[in-house]
């Protein structure tokens, strides 16, 4: 037993170290990373982005509540992906570095108090989920 797993982690080595990365993807972690977080402030809104890679199509399965206090909790799924083969052939993964497959939570503050009631979320092609929310008692500006 112990030989066959010294032939994985020597298989697994050797694959690795064929990957190499250049500029931007050469200062963060290999594969796309879930969760990573940025967030804005206007006179009258915050807005946030969330990394969120590979959910686009399971879009309709995150749940993102915001509370009065300016907390923001996100869940949804990973799913699994199914790697497409014409000749049939089942994959098992030697290096996986994406995110794996499974249920997940993401929950972060908002520097100020918001308007829960008053949010505009939008899911974008690139896997960047983003949101506006109002600041709690302020006015918004009609035309």
């Amino acid at each position: 037993m112990k030989n066959s797993e010294n032939h994985q982690t020597t298989t697994h080595s050797k694959v690795i170290s064929h990957v190499f990365f250049t500029g931007t993807s050469k200062q963060g972690c290999p594969g796309p990373p879930i969760g990573l977080v940025d967030i804005g402030v206007s006179d009258i809104a915050y807005i946030f982005r969330v990394s969120l890679p590979g959910i686009a199509k399971n879009q309709d399965k995150i749940k993102c509540e915001i509370q009065r206090e300016g907390r923001v909790c996100i869940q949804g799924v990973v799913p699994e992906i199914a790697i497409p083969s014409d000749s049939g052939c089942l994959y098992r993964m030697q290096v996986q570095q994406l995110t794996p497959p499974g249920p997940f939570s993401i929950t972060f503050n908002l520097p100020g108090q918001v308007d829960p009631r008053l949010f505009s979320p939008k899911f974008r092609p690139d896997g960047i989920f983003e949101v506006v929310v109002v600041k709690l008692g302020v006015r918004i500006p009609t035309s």
